[in-house]
């Protein structure tokens, strides 16, 4: 069976920074684009930063230059690197991955919370 674990989420001050991970696990032949998203109390989840299995990277325009999205193909897992948090990214955070393991699917992490205070 496969599963997204995620850990990293937590309480910061704004300026602070936090990194998550999220690690694939089960029977895996492939993963192919991995990512997060968030999503705050009210809102709708958003792309957040996505990477491809060559290393191509993707932003939503409210975390260019402050988040670094990553991934250790040897050990299945994704990061993302968040720097100079604001309040406004106050949210939880979901890691998503396209696996193909029997079939290809579109996994969801079970969510991490990452509040940031002001």
């Amino acid at each position: 069976q496969v599963q997204l674990v995620e850990s990293g989420g937590g309480l910061v001050q704004a300026g602070g920074s936090l990194r998550l991970s999220c690690a694939a696990s089960g029977s895996i032949f492939r993963i192919n684009n991995m990512g997060w998203y968030r999503q705050a109390p009210g809102k709708q989840r958003e792309l957040v930063a996505a990477i491809t299995s060559g290393g191509s990277t993707n932003y939503a325009d409210s975390v260019k230059g402050r988040f670094t999205v990553s991934r250790d193909n040897a050990k299945r897992t994704v990061y993302l690197q968040m720097n100079s948090l604001t309040p406004e990214d106050t949210a939880v955070y979901y890691c998503n991955a396209d696996i193909v393991a029997r079939t290809r699917t579109d996994y969801w992490g079970q969510g991490t919370q990452v509040t940031v205070s002001s």
